[in-house]
């Protein structure tokens, strides 16, 4: 398992940028490795292991992972995945946003079910539960977060340096006995898209920014580039992490922001080269993205 694990180490050190990867023995046969990427892409090398599976949770960024059927799954922030590590041999991971922070789990099944912890055992968790489960004939799994896997997952973080170890070895166990009782319906899947839907969402996503004094209905949006609007807003979603109304915004306040700051425009000028008709509306909406009204933020 290690040896393994120090080749993906290894590749990583020899990549200029901005990553962190530092392996934490919980138990036999179970590691934790925290990640931080500053990049767009990252190449992953290693051999074809079935009997050891990863468990990726994304905490902030975006990671997509594109199958061999040309067909892309995206991890937004809650979200996490499990896979063998026959899977992502020779694969390559793209990070969107330029960065991605999160974690990984690494399990070598053999190990792990020679000595499991002692409150997993007989429950199957390394023998069947996650190899046939979650892994069957190698395939992926990628599972949308919830309340509950939030609350395992978000422990993992900000805890004293003290205690941090505790938890991290309380909250795996935690985190396999939830995988353990969970139904694995279809309905708990991220969705998959077609390389083609996802470059029109990119499309449709520059058409937005470049002219956001516009204001754009899903509908509208939807005869122009024949998509279904559930479809639009669904797989949006899936690719920049938030709604079309959300993410669009946050782009007309920073916008406006940066108008503020560099132009000679007047507020009301402003509020409508970013989509308002009513200077009231844009003057309410920026205070509630920024704290501070337009015009103090200009002064500051």
């Amino acid at each position: 398992m290690n040896e393994e694990l120090r080749k993906i180490q290894k590749n990583v050190e020899k990549l200029h940028q901005e990553v962190s990867q530092t392996l934490i023995p919980l138990y036999p046969g179970i590691e934790l490795c925290y990640l931080t990427f500053s990049t767009d892409s990252f190449s992953v090398q290693h051999k074809a292991v079935s009997h050891m599976v990863q468990i990726n949770y994304c905490k902030s960024g975006q990671l997509m992972w594109e199958m061999k059927n040309g067909n892309r799954i995206y991890l937004n922030p809650g979200d996490f995945s499990l896979h063998t590590m026959k899977t992502c041999t020779d694969s390559v991971l793209t990070f969107p946003n330029n960065m991605y922070q999160g974690f990984c789990i690494y399990i070598d099944l053999q190990e792990a079910s020679d000595n499991p912890p002692e409150l997993l055992k007989n429950f199957g968790i390394f023998e069947t539960i996650l190899p046939e489960k979650f892994c069957k004939d190698d395939h992926p799994a990628f599972l949308a977060g919830n309340e509950q896997t939030e609350s395992i997952f978000s422990a993992f973080y900000n805890q004293p340096e003290t205690f941090m170890f505790p938890y991290q070895k309380i909250k795996i166990l935690e985190l396999l006995l939830y995988l353990a009782k969970m139904e694995f319906t279809p309905q708990s899947k991220l969705a998959e898209y077609q390389f083609e839907l996802t470059e029109t969402i990119r499309k449709i996503h520059d058409q937005l920014l470049q002219h956001m004094e516009q204001r754009i209905t899903i509908e509208e949006l939807s005869r122009q580039y024949l998509i279904n609007p559930t479809t639009l807003k669904n797989a949006f979603k899936s690719v920049y992490g938030t709604s079309i109304a959300a993410h669009i915004k946050e782009h007309r306040m920073r916008q406006a922001a940066r108008m503020l700051i560099e132009s000679n425009m007047n507020i009301a000028q402003i509020a409508q080269a970013v989509g308002y008709d009513s200077q009231s509306k844009f003057t309410t909406a920026f205070k509630a993205y920024f704290k501070v009204l337009p015009r103090e933020y200009r002064k500051k």
